[in-house]
């Protein structure tokens, strides 16, 4: 008879609140501990576990499997996007994180990129429906680079956007929402094509512009470095 899975969610910050969140949904049987519990309650957990997932920052990961896992015989999952452990295997969620929980289904949605030396995923995260494809340890750390590029990176632009419209136009950050949620769904259902604006159009004059009004502004460096990145990619195109 195949054993039931129990997990220990080793964490507190927002990956750890929305796995319990999620494996709540689920019915699943898991317990959390984090560093403000004792560590006889964690020797506890652990005895009663077969999986330990590791939702803490990169840096903590190697140190917490020496200091507390390596002698024991339990399943060890991290979740980070550029940690490369030949003894902690890697699931990463390709999805960001909000304060606010999310909905069974979104859960569900959720992407896992698996570390190619780690077990199947129904040994790995038993009972998660969530579609999964292995990568390469050597091709890792590009892939984190890009998911922070796109993601996180992004994420600064619009809210320099909003927070200019606000603080400094007196345009409600609203009215960018239309032009946000179009440029996302361009991006979704046109990739190739969804860029739009002078540098497409090559308008040189228009940039020169746009690069002389952001004068003092760090973010006139950002634009600077697009327009030098993009120019690059055509050219090697």
């Amino acid at each position: 008879m195949r054993q039931v899975p129990h997990f220990l969610i080793i964490g507190r910050g927002r990956l750890a609140r929305h796995l319990t969140h999620y494996f709540s949904l689920l019915q699943f049987s898991y317990r959390v501990w984090h560093r403000g519990m004792s560590i006889q309650l964690l020797q506890q957990h652990l005895h009663e576990s077969t999986h330990v997932l590791l939702a803490i920052r990169d840096d903590a990961i190697d140190a917490f499997y020496q200091d507390h896992l390596q002698h024991i015989h339990i399943i060890p999952v991290h979740f980070s996007g550029s940690t490369v452990n030949k003894v902690i295997y890697g699931a990463h969620p390709l999805m960001t994180f909000h304060d606010k929980l999310y909905d069974l289904a979104r859960y569900q949605s959720i992407p896992f990129i698996v570390d190619d030396h780690a077990p199947d995923f129904s040994s790995l995260l038993p009972g998660l429906p969530n579609i999964h494809v292995r990568l390469s340890s050597e091709k890792k750390a590009k892939y984190h680079a890009l998911c922070v590029l796109s993601g996180n990176f992004s994420c600064l632009l619009w809210q320099k956007l909003f927070d200019t419209f606000s603080n400094e136009f007196n345009i409600p950050s609203s009215f960018a929402h239309p032009y946000l949620m179009q440029q996302i769904q361009n991006l979704l259902l046109h990739p190739q094509s969804a860029l739009t604006g002078p540098l497409v159009r090559q308008d040189h004059s228009t940039i020169e512009n746009n690069l002389k009004a952001l004068e003092g502004d760090p973010f006139q460096l950002i634009y600077k470095s697009f327009v030098d990145c993009y120019q690059q990619s055509i050219r090697e195109d």
